[in-house]
């Protein structure tokens, strides 16, 4: 009976890390007219101050788990905070601003090449010979997406098409898969409510530190004239960013990441992605060139085989901390 409850809820725990992960996909939507408002770091600043306002209450009913919290869950804890909900959340709203929102989002697809590897230097996971087959394929195709004018690369880069954004892009795939393998080694060792918050918690503490040490923890930088100026759309996106693209997503996503190997997640969030493109194409009207079409959907491919050489191989000594409980 208790076999088949784990299979049952491991069954089901990469589709929460695909449905959190969808959710996040929806935040180009706000965070892109708030980049027109704000500093890339004022506005994932004021995204962890709104969402731990909204988790407040789940950090508070926890409050008595702290001292059964290990050394190392808390490393996990700090470096997933710092790495995904803070740095890696500035270089994607970086990446925003300065590069096609829709390549951006289908080059992040890199990151879960990143967490594998991770997984398997952290957590033992086993790599098959496939993986670097695909692996390499993938990061191929992720060059091929990332250059709008291949024909002028031997010119100079600025020519073809490279800029910031992809730079800001591949940072944010590199923190962002280290953070899901930290994320994982953190839920096995506190209870949900309390990993969500506290990454919360101790990414706004990241963010007030960066904030201090641009010296944009003031008025002007934290409220500029810009957005006084559209009181309405700079609130209104700041809710929706904080909420539907934030809170809500967060707690679905580490509920899944408790439920899934850390290699098998990282291919789950390419949800994101989808969601994200609908976004970006959709209603931002960020096209891509027809070879960065046929890129993205072979760096995805790419992706999605090593998800599937891996779970034929993988026997994570993961497998075996999944059928513990976490309070809810």
């Amino acid at each position: 009976m208790k076999k088949n409850s784990t299979t049952r809820r491991t069954n089901y725990g990469p589709w929460l890390v695909g449905l959190g992960a969808a959710l996040w996909g929806t935040e180009s939507a706000w965070r892109i007219p708030l980049n027109q408002l704000f500093d890339a770091q004022v506005i994932v600043f004021w995204e962890h101050v709104l969402i731990l306002l909204m988790l407040l209450p789940l950090l508070l009913s926890r409050l008595a788990d702290l001292p059964k919290i290990d050394a190392r869950t808390w490393g996990y804890l700090i470096f997933s905070a710092f790495a995904g909900s803070a740095v890696g959340t500035v270089f994607f709203t970086l990446a925003l601003k300065y590069g096609n929102p829709t390549v951006v989002n289908v080059i992040l697809n890199i990151q879960p090449l990143i967490s594998t590897l991770g997984a398997f230097f952290l957590f033992g996971d086993r790599l098959t010979p496939r993986f670097f087959l695909y692996a390499g394929i993938a990061i191929l195709a992720g060059i091929f997406l990332s250059v709008e004018h291949p024909t002028l690369i031997g010119e100079s880069f600025e020519k073809a098409g490279l800029n910031l954004g992809t730079g800001y892009a591949l940072v944010c795939a590199l923190f962002w898969g280290l953070s899901t393998v930290a994320g994982r080694g953190t839920m096995m060792g506190m209870p949900l409510r309390l990993a969500a918050s506290l990454r919360i918690a101790v990414g706004l503490i990241c963010m007030t530190l960066i904030l201090l040490m641009y010296r944009k923890l003031h008025r002007v930088s934290l409220w500029p004239p810009a957005a006084q100026a559209h009181m309405t759309t700079a609130i209104v996106a700041l809710l929706l960013l904080a909420s539907i693209s934030g809170g809500i997503p967060l707690l679905i996503y580490f509920e899944g990441l408790r439920l899934t190997r850390a290699s098998t997640a990282g291919y789950f969030e390419m949800m994101q992605t989808l969601a994200a493109v609908c976004i970006t194409w959709g209603f931002f009207h960020a096209a891509l060139h027809w070879h960065q079409v046929i890129a993205g959907i072979v760096l995805m491919a790419a992706v999605a085989m090593v998800q599937r050489a891996q779970a034929a191989v993988e026997t994570s000594p993961i497998d075996r901390e999944m059928s513990l409980s976490s309070d809810l």
